[in-house]
């Protein structure tokens, strides 16, 4: 990282200084990341300006910043920052940029012989066969900035080499530039004309938005040998593909689904307190949580490294204690993809009557205090352990929850029933597409329990006919879930099949 700055008057540059060169940055940096591949970066800098224009350069922004998000400001509100001009490069030093800054130049090239022996070659650049970065942009689309491969490349072309007369398209051997030129530069950069009406010296808050940088949520969550008590961890991972190392950082995760629209974003920051989740009490540092907008921020309780191209994991709760339920549903019906969407299936009898034989298993507890849980849970896979009789832990199954305010009930879908069946038709189907028409269809629906316990089925019946129903024949009692879902609860004994009807009448 890199700070050097020359000062101006009156609008002309003149070098009377160089300051920051190789200066620390001064204090730990900030990073909010979000769990949709992109983070808000906090850095402080050092500025000592003085009165008029000042030039400044930094070299410590990541590969993948969004220049039009860069701010830089007195987080104490006391000395006002006019930017007169920003520019950001990003075309780092490499073979092809260094063959562009010599065009129309002779260098030396390095020709490996046959017999392993070197000859030096003098040939001059007619054509590097560099692509500046906007062409790239313009040949790749705007995803070309956030490709970290394509911007080291620098783009692709054919070179043009004159050697003793004549031209060639490849280079003759391996290239060596005598130095680098006047315009590289070794890193992404960033540079500032700064106007000051005097002089002026403290630190200022540099914050932008950059991708290559995510996060998410992994819940481990494991069951005794009998019973449906688990015990919780929840893991955050976080992933940097920045381009750039951040040294002792302080991290907040934002977790929620925050609308962005690229390349243009607006950085929030946070502020307020929270709470500690749950842990081990007087155990290290817990992460903390806190509702921000429509959002949660979780804040890693110590600053961390977290090195380019590295993953890394914290635990951020702990609970145990959690009563859960194990639930079998049956959702028989299996549309055919094949029909139109848009098609009427009022008079079409072998709509949905395909059957599906598989009975899911599904996982449900309650997100509440009373349940030892009671916080926000990020988005996240999570995965499903039993302990067996030998006492090891057994992987049962493993699905992916949204984002679960608090009290609310989570069900996970975890595969499905290898001792359970189902099996469901239709018996009867009658229709009149007249005006004041109707539809009436039966079904029967066959549940088979092969388990060496009793297990009580949910079974999901959709209504898909029309919007105006009414069930006029059943074997046992429905619930209305919604405007078209009805549910039935069939308790099996070992080795039971039991059988269950129902007749309903569409009218339109």
């Amino acid at each position: 990282m890199k700070i050097s700055c020359v000062t101006s008057h009156c609008g002309r540059l003149t070098a009377l200084c160089a300051c920051f060169t190789a200066l620390a940055l001064a204090a730990d940096p900030a990073l909010t990341i979000y769990n949709q591949n992109f983070a808000v970066i906090r850095e402080t800098l050092p500025l000592d300006l003085k009165a008029g224009n000042n030039s400044l350069q930094y070299t410590g922004v990541t590969a993948q910043v969004e220049p039009d998000s860069v701010i830089l400001r007195d987080p104490a509100g006391k000395q006002v920052l006019v930017v007169v001009e920003q520019n950001y490069r990003n075309d780092p030093v490499s073979q092809e940029r260094l063959l562009a800054l010599y065009e129309g130049k002779s260098i030396e090239f390095s020709v490996h012989n046959q017999d392993g022996t070197n000859t030096i070659v003098s040939g001059r650049i007619v054509r590097s066969g560099y692509v500046p970065h906007y062409q790239a942009m313009q040949q790749y689309g705007p995803q070309y900035q956030y490709n970290q491969m394509n911007m080291a490349q620098g783009g692709a072309g054919q070179p043009v080499i004159e050697v003793g007369g004549k031209l060639q398209f490849t280079l003759p051997g391996l290239p060596i530039f005598p130095a680098l030129g006047d315009d590289a530069i070794l890193k992404p950069a960033l540079d500032w004309i700064l106007y000051a009406a005097q002089p002026a010296k403290f630190d200022a808050e540099l914050s932008y938005v950059s991708g290559g940088m995510t996060w998410s949520a992994d819940y481990n969550m494991v069951a005794p040998e009998t019973g449906d008590t688990l015990d919780l961890v929840g893991w955050v991972t976080l992933d940097n593909q920045s381009g750039k190392q951040f040294d002792h950082a302080h991290i907040k995760l934002m977790a929620g689904d925050v609308n962005k629209v690229q390349p243009q974003v607006q950085a929030r920051f946070a502020a307020g307190g929270g709470g500690a989740l749950g842990g081990i009490i007087g155990g290290p540092p817990q992460v903390t949580e806190k509702t921000f907008e429509d959002y949660h921020l979780y804040s890693l309780p110590l600053p961390t490294t977290i090195h380019d191209r590295e993953t890394k994991q914290v635990e951020f709760v702990r609970a145990s204690g959690i009563q859960s339920k194990r639930l079998y549903v049956y959702d028989g019906v299996q549309f055919d993809r094949n029909y139109n969407a848009y098609q009427d299936v009022r008079n079409i009898q072998q709509y949905g009557t395909q059957s599906n034989p598989h009975v899911w298993v599904m996982r449900e507890f309650s997100n509440n205090d009373a349940n030892h849980l009671g916080i926000p849970l990020p988005k996240g896979r999570v995965r499903f352990y039993r302990r067996d009789q030998d006492g090891q832990v057994e992987f049962t199954g493993e699905n992916e929850i949204d984002h679960t305010p608090k009290d609310e009930t989570v069900r996970v879908y975890t595969g499905n029933a290898f001792d359970i069946t189902g099996e469901r038709r239709q018996t009867r189907f009658q229709s009149q597409m007249q005006p004041g028409g109707w539809a009436d269809e039966s079904f029967e629906i066959k549940l088979r329990n092969h388990k060496k316990e009793a297990a009580t089925v949910r079974v999901v019946e959709h209504l898909y006919r029309w919007s105006n129903w009414v069930i006029t024949q059943e074997s046992a009692q429905h619930r209305q879930v919604d405007s078209r879902t009805i549910e039935y609860e069939v308790t099996l004994q070992p080795d039971e099949e039991r059988t269950l009807t129902y007749t309903a009448h569409y009218t339109w």
